[in-house]
């Protein structure tokens, strides 16, 4: 088994990537710093268009994958309530940026 970044380290690298594209990044929620489940919402100019979630997948690689079909703000909050609930290891960014889905597309290739 080969060693794997901290979530912290990982949401450390995320928000200095959005920076570096000149977007604005932000933790909404602290989770575990060493194994803490993700979940990105993403922002084009203040406005939430999608949200990712960094999943474990069926041999053991991890992998960002879309979460819910962002389709208002509300069903948004209510989803990460409930994972809160859920998972109060949970750590919860938003990132914005000029363009969400190519920053995404970005994102789900670094796995």
């Amino acid at each position: 088994m080969s060693p794997r970044l901290t979530s912290a380290m990982i949401v450390s690298a995320l928000l200095r990537l959005t920076e570096r594209e000149s977007g604005f990044g932000t933790v909404i929620a602290r989770g575990d710093e060493s194994a803490g489940a993700i979940i990105i919402l993403l922002a084009e100019r203040g406005r939430r268009v999608g949200v990712l979630e960094r999943l474990l997948g069926p041999h053991g690689n991890y992998a960002w994958m879309e979460s819910i079909a962002a389709q208002n703000e509300a069903e948004i909050d209510k989803f990460l309530e409930k994972r809160r609930r859920f998972d109060p290891d949970l750590w919860v960014i938003e990132l914005d940026t000029a363009s969400a889905e190519r920053f995404a597309a970005e994102i789900i290739a670094l796995d």
